[in-house]
């Protein structure tokens, strides 16, 4: 990953790592539309600065837990794009032999021990491995993606409280997209905010702005820094609003009117490319490169998804260990 790399280089992989998750979600959205994918899915379109300034911070043997929302952070820790697409089009070659969809998605190899559909449930996992880190004594790192509605369920604080007492090297990452599905923030968790709940426990907290990737990489970096030199936890909350609907085909008539077009003013991607040019990291060719080699990456996927065909019932029947002579 990119956590010691030089600014410029550092700014360009955040920015590459975003376009990816930023196309590869366009591309899910359209073909959820035309109705070629089953299941639902949650895109995290205006989010793609967490997942990409956070797994920069990362080492690759560091692990992450996901969410429903997930795409992006698998992205960002090197899913592989076609597997990806092949799981959302329930295809056998999807990291669930498309039996999973998309809030399945797991890749030990890369750490991504997994998407959730149960919400924060991605907590006490990520706390377990970090207890196993510690006992083990290898410097890894777990962080945990979770959204502001998870900050209200019990694995939030049972999670927190155990990694402060055992002093566990995990990073809790919350997305606050203002929502928690389709109720605002302000009305269901009481207090001044996310992060002062880690005071609580003792453990070191940030906000940060989560439409800057930089600025996600350096508050993240600075925790899992806490992490390995034995003072996590630490907690992370990031501010990011989402572009879609809790799901596709959520009408967000909850939203107040001119707060989608403020998100979009808000834009990560554009945000980074901006600061590319202006600092003299990258120039428009570079940018114009970039995108038609991240646009042939997901056509890439979409082909690879398209010639992955279903599993047989007797192949379902025998991963989900039934019986296959009924």
């Amino acid at each position: 990953m990119s956590d010691h790399a030089p600014r410029p280089r550092l700014a360009r992989d955040l920015y590459v790592t975003q376009l990816r998750i930023r196309r590869f979600e366009e591309t899910v959205a359209r073909l959820f539309a035309q109705g070629r994918l089953p299941g639902f899915v949650h895109l995290s379109i205006g989010q793609e600065a967490v997942a990409a300034g956070a797994c920069a911070a990362l080492r690759d043997d560091d692990v992450i837990t996901s969410t429903h929302r997930g795409h992006g952070h698998c992205i960002a820790k090197g899913g592989h794009l076609g597997r990806m697409m092949a799981e959302l089009f329930g295809g056998r070659d999807g990291y669930c032999a498309g039996l999973g969809g998309s809030m399945h998605i797991a890749d030990l190899e890369r750490g991504i021990l997994g998407a959730n559909g149960i919400v924060g449930a991605g907590i006490p996992i990520a706390t377990g491995a970090a207890y196993a880190f510690q006992a083990q004594g290898t410097g890894r790192v777990a962080l945990a993606f979770f959204g502001d509605g998870a900050v209200n369920e019990g694995a939030f604080h049972e999670g927190l409280n155990l990694a402060a007492l055992w002093h566990l090297p995990v990073v809790y990452v919350c997305e606050d997209n203002g929502y928690a599905e389709l109720t605002a923030t302000d009305l269901h968790t009481a207090g001044p905010g996310v992060a002062a709940r880690a005071v609580a426990y003792g453990m070191h907290a940030e906000e940060v702005d989560g439409t800057d990737a930089l600025a996600v990489h350096d508050a993240v970096a600075r925790a899992v820094e806490c992490c390995r030199a034995k003072e996590g936890p630490a907690l992370v909350v990031a501010h990011a609003p989402r572009w879609h609907g809790h799901f596709e085909g959520d009408p967000q008539r909850y939203r107040p009117m001119g707060e989608l077009e403020e998100a979009r003013r808000r834009d990560p991607v554009g945000r980074l490319g901006h600061r590319l040019l202006a600092e003299g990291w990258a120039d428009e060719s570079w940018l114009t490169s970039v995108t038609a080699e991240v646009e042939a990456e997901i056509a890439a996927a979409v082909a690879f998804a398209e010639r992955s065909l279903p599993l047989e019932l007797e192949a379902m029947l025998h991963l989900a260990g039934a019986e296959a002579s009924w």
